[in-house]
């Protein structure tokens, strides 16, 4: 089962329980879009858009720099720019609801401590699914 960082309503699958309002409005746009909901085909349609909207903005319900919290001393005398280079990510513009799907890169300057490299696509994770 998915982590569920939104304290939404689980079904007896395990699956978050979509809001009737969700599925009426994603009917809606099925509708205004041309097709029908009611077809076969798009029955469950609803339910999987309202699900996977809900997976694409968890960011909202952590905060990323939660990430940058554990760091470590053992910097070993290392004072040159840490770069974590070409990692995938995926959003949504905020105006258009319309996907975004690239790679970022992420530098620091360590000083006195370094944080796990890994936990830098995390943040950029959580920041992307907002």
């Amino acid at each position: 089962m998915p982590h569920n960082h939104f304290d939404d309503e689980i079904d007896e699958s395990g699956k978050v329980v979509v809001p009737d309002n969700v599925l009426e409005a994603i009917k809606t746009l099925i509708r205004w879009t041309g097709d029908d909901p009611t077809r076969e085909g798009l029955l469950d349609t609803p339910r999987r858009v309202g699900r996977a909207w809900r997976e694409y903005c968890a960011g909202y319900a952590e905060d990323p720099a939660v990430h940058l919290s554990r760091t470590f001393q053992e910097v070993g005398g290392y004072h040159e720019l840490v770069l974590l280079k070409d990692i995938p990510f995926q959003s949504h513009c905020e105006h258009h609801m319309a996907p975004i799907i690239g790679k970022a890169s992420i530098a620091y300057m360590p000083t006195d401590r370094v944080v796990g490299i890994s936990k830098l696509a995390r943040v950029l994770h959580g920041f992307a699914q907002r």
